[in-house]
C-alpha cells in the first residue's frame, strides 16, 4: 500500500475521529436505539422550538447515521449529506423535493434502469414530464433546459457507460436555473467529484462501493445544507426511507478501505476489457477509459462495464459456463458478477425492449471483483468457447 498516495492521505484524514468515540474505541459505536429521552422538561421544550440540535428518534437523526452521513460529505466536498434506506429511496425523496405536478425534467439517455421506470410510473401519474437526451450532446442538453425544473444525470451511463463531461453540463444547468443532480455511484468520490464541477447534488446507492461488501443495501444525497436540508425536511421524514444504525456503521466500515477497493477494481476490470477488445468473438467494449483517455473530471474507473457479443455466441451457455463470475444484480462488492441484457430487457415489471434502453441483447454487464485479474480472464475466457456456436 502506498502511504504517500494523496487519495489514501485524505481518506485517513476524514476517519481519523477515534478521539471523540465512546470508550475510546477506534470504531464508531453502533448507537442502536429508536429514541433517545430527555434529561428535563426544559431540554425536550428548547429542542422541539429548534434552539437545541440533538437525536431525537433514529428516524430523523442518529449518531451512527450522523457519522457516516459527514463522512460521506467530506468525501464528497459537500457540507451536508443525508443517508437513506436504498439507492432509490435517495433518489425518490429528492426529486419529490424538487418536482410538483405540471413539471419538467430533463435526465440524460441510459440511466439506471428503476430510476427510469420510476420516472415512467410515478412521475407519469403526477403529471411530471421527463425528456430523455443525449448527455455527450450539449447542444441538446441546452435546448432541453429551458423551464426544466431538475436535471438528472448519470456518469457513465448504466450499461452502456456513456461519460459527460459534467462541469459544462452542470453550468448549463446553471445558466437556466435548474438545479443538476448526479448518480455518482459507478465513480465513486474517488474518482469524480461532481460537486466541485458545479453540480448541485450528488446521490449514491451506498449498496455499492461505499459498502463495498454487499451485505448492506443503503442510499444517500450530498450537497449544500440548503438543497439537502430540503430534502430532510420535505421528503425525508414522511416518506421513512431512513438509514438504520447498523447499516451506518457497516457503511463506515466500508468507506475505511475504498480507496484501496477502487485502485484494485480499476486495475483489474481495466486490463480485462482491453483483453475483451481484442477477442474475436466480442463487437465492442463500453468502458469509459477502452480509448485510453478519460473525459474531464473522471479520475479514474471503477469494476463495472459491459461488452457486446458477436452474433453466434450463445449468451446462456456462457453465463452458466462461469466459475468466479456469479450471475447477480448489484455490484461493488469483493465477488465478480454478470447479469445478461436478454435478461433485463424481460422484466417483467414494466418490460422494456431493447430499444428504450438502448441496449444491445447480446451485451453482458460485469462487475469485477478482487479474485485477481488472470483467474477472473481465465474463466471468461472459458466460458466463451464453451458458449460459441
Amino acid at each position: 500500500m502506498n502511504f504517500e498516495d494523496p487519495i489514501l492521505q485524505h481518506a485517513s484524514r476524514i476517519v481519523a475521529h477515534d478521539e471523540t468515540n465512546a470508550f475510546d474505541a477506534v470504531v464508531p459505536p453502533i448507537v442502536q436505539t429508536s429514541l433517545f429521552t430527555f434529561s428535563t422538561y426544559e431540554e425536550m421544550v428548547a429542542t422541539y422550538r429548534g434552539e437545541i440540535s440533538r437525536p431525537v428518534y433514529t428516524r430523523g437523526l442518529n449518531p451512527t447515521v450522523r457519522a457516516f452521513e459527514e463522512m460521506l460529505a467530506k468525501l464528497e466536498g459537500g457540507e451536508d449529506a443525508l443517508g437513506f434506506a436504498s439507492g432509490m429511496a435517495a433518489i425518490s425523496s429528492t426529486v419529490l423535493s424538487f418536482v410538483k405536478p405540471g413539471d419538467r425534467i430533463v435526465a440524460v439517455r441510459h440511466i439506471y434502469p428503476d430510476a427510469f421506470r420510476l420516472f415512467g410510473t410515478l412521475l407519469a401519474r403526477m403529471n411530471v414530464d421527463v425528456v430523455y437526451v443525449d448527455g455527450c450532446d450539449e447542444d441538446a442538453v441546452r435546448k432541453a433546459l429551458p423551464g426544466a425544473k431538475l436535471f438528472y444525470m448519470e456518469s457513465p451511463t448504466s450499461w452502456v457507460m456513456e461519460a459527460h463531461d459534467i462541469g459544462a453540463l452542470a453550468a448549463l444547468a446553471r445558466q437556466y436555473g435548474v438545479i443538476s443532480v448526479i448518480d455518482n455511484s459507478w465513480a465513486t468520490p474517488i474518482f469524480q467529484k461532481p460537486l466541485s464541477l458545479g453540480v448541485d447534488l450528488v446521490l449514491h446507492s451506498a449498496s455499492k462501493y461505499l459498502g463495498g461488501h454487499s451485505d448492506v443495501v443503503a442510499g444517500v444525497l450530498a450537497g449544500s445544507k440548503d438543497l439537502v436540508g430540503r430534502v430532510r425536511a420535505e421528503a425525508y421524514p414522511y416518506l421513512g426511507g431512513k438509514l438504520s444504525p447498523f447499516d451506518a456503521w457497516l457503511l463506515l466500515r466500508g468507506m475505511r478501505t475504498l480507496p484501496v477497493r477502487m485502485k484494485a477494481h480499476e486495475a483489474s476490470a481495466f486490463e480485462i476489457a482491453k483483453r475483451l477488445q481484442n477477442h474475436v468473438q466480442v463487437e465492442q467494449v463500453c468502458h469509459p477509459a477502452i480509448c485510453d483517455t478519460l473525459p474531464a473530471g473522471l479520475a479514474g474507473t471503477s469494476g463495472l462495464f459491459s461488452f457486446i457479443f458477436k452474433e453466434g455466441v450463445d449468451v446462456s451457455a456462457f453465463c452458466n459456463a462461469l466459475q468466479y463470475f456469479k450471475l447477480g444484480v448489484s455490484w461493488g462488492g469483493h465477488e465478480s458478477l454478470v447479469v445478461p441484457a436478454e435478461v433485463v430487457l424481460q422484466q417483467k415489471a414494466q418490460p422494456n425492449s431493447a430499444q428504450t434502453f438502448g441496449i444491445s441483447p447480446r451485451s453482458v454487464r460485469l462487475h469485477v471483483g478482487l479474485e485477481g485479474t488472470e483467474a477472473l480472464w481465465g474463466d471468461l475466457e472459458s466460458a466463451i468457447r464453451a458458449a460459441k456456436n
